[in-house]
């Protein structure tokens, strides 16, 4: 099952988004269809391949949970009417700075 989440035009820039089964982190689905907890790694995809990534991540919900599409810009950062959701989920919980991802080495975004 995957979240409902506004239709965004075939060549709007993209990456596919989960949730990680094992640890609950937020990841990003690479060019090679793993999953990374860093935005920077994630596979930016438009038209067509972002259909085919995101059937992709559909089938490989024993790993991953409630795969989506994210509006990013041409280089991979964060964009679009989701931008704070989506920048908490890059970046960590905005409680204490310890639980961060970047304290804990994950991603400098």
């Amino acid at each position: 099952m995957t979240s409902v989440r506004p239709k965004l035009k075939a060549d709007i820039p993209k990456v596919i988004t989960a949730w990680d089964v094992a640890t609950g982190a937020t990841v990003y689905q690479t060019a090679d269809r793993n999953w990374s907890e860093n935005i920077a790694d994630a596979e930016v995809v438009v038209g067509e391949a972002a259909d085919a990534a995101l059937e992709a991540a559909q089938g490989d919900e024993l790993r991953i949970l409630d795969p989506y599409v994210m509006e990013v810009t041409a280089d991979g950062e964060v964009t679009g009417r989701e931008t704070l959701r989506e920048t908490i989920r890059a970046t960590g919980p905005t409680t204490h700075t310890e639980f961060h991802k970047a304290a804990r080495g994950v991603v400098d975004a």
